[in-house]
């Protein structure tokens, strides 16, 4: 039987106090399940934004979508997360991942590293905030007996971690394009994520529970003309056919019944249940939600 589904919109916009709240209260109308917010400088700070989101809204979870383990200090952090928690009346899924945008890094003056440092880093963090937030005697004290942790990534080494600690295994159906110090990504095919998934599974198989799977949708265009969508992706892309961009997992662009089917065909595919959203689509997404809503 399929986990039902559950949709999260990652609210990327910094906005004045009341159109934050409408924004919240709005994805809260559409059905929206989480609001999210990432870890970026430029875009809203994440705790201060998800306190705000609760006041706003009743229903959704709150979540970090994800944080950059680079940015924190374990201790500091574990504060952060019960705080939040706390104020949000345990509303909150903690998302973390190890940072992929090495000009972040620079302009805050913290170092980058290699990927095995960010992901040793990221190991720490995991670890130490389990052991923090899991005593009794951690103070302030979250609301919930464990919040729940989303961990994102492809590598091998970032899969085992995910395997052995989270909640939510998130995949983003993108890489880092090689040499890019700004974040550029680049989509993964089918085929790529099929891989990486049974990677994860393989990795998984001994957890007595499994966890819920995210993807990060990256385009959403509900049309009976793909081709005119998807012509700027093609041009960043240009060794992709229109048949290629229309079958990326992060893409979904066609009519409402084509990608309807698309997303039930992802679920029975790859397991994918958990589904996220960028700010922009958030309007463009609600008719897919709705058809989906109870499924």
């Amino acid at each position: 039987m399929p986990r039902p589904f559950r949709f999260g919109v990652s609210l990327l916009t910094p906005a004045p106090a009341a159109e934050w709240r409408a924004t919240c209260r709005r994805a809260e109308e559409l059905g929206y399940d989480v609001i999210l917010v990432p870890d970026h400088l430029g875009m809203p700070a994440p705790f201060p934004a998800l306190v705000a989101a609760a006041e706003a809204t009743e229903r959704p979870r709150l979540g970090t979508f994800v944080l950059n383990a680079g940015f924190w200090n374990p201790a500091l952090l574990a504060r952060e997360v019960a705080t939040t928690d706390a104020l949000t009346g345990g509303r909150l899924e903690l998302g973390l991942g190890t940072g992929y945008v090495q000009a972040e890094h620079d302009t805050a003056g913290l170092p980058y590293g290699s990927p095995r440092e960010r992901v040793d880093h990221l190991r720490r963090t995991v670890v130490e905030l389990e052991r923090l937030l899991g005593s009794e005697e951690h103070r302030p004290p979250p609301a919930q007996s464990r919040v729940p942790l989303l961990i994102g990534g492809n590598g091998d080494r970032m899969l085992r971690l995910t395997a052995e600690h989270a909640d939510i295994a998130a995949f983003t159906g993108a890489r880092s394009v090689p040499g890019s110090t700004t974040g550029k990504l680049e989509p993964i095919s089918a085929a790529e994520l099929d891989e990486r998934v049974a990677r994860y599974r393989d990795l998984a198989a001994d957890r007595p529970d499994p966890a819920e799977l995210n993807l990060l949708l990256q385009l959403v265009a509900v049309t009976d003309d793909p081709a005119t969508v998807l012509e700027p992706l093609l041009e960043r892309q240009p060794h992709l056919t229109l048949e290629d961009a229309l079958a990326l997992p992060v893409v979904l662009v066609g009519t409402l019944d084509e990608i309807v089917g698309r997303l039930r065909a992802q679920r029975e595919r790859y397991g994918f249940s958990y589904l996220t959203v960028l700010e922009p689509y958030m309007e463009e997404f609600a008719p897919v939600l709705a058809r989906l809503r109870d499924e």
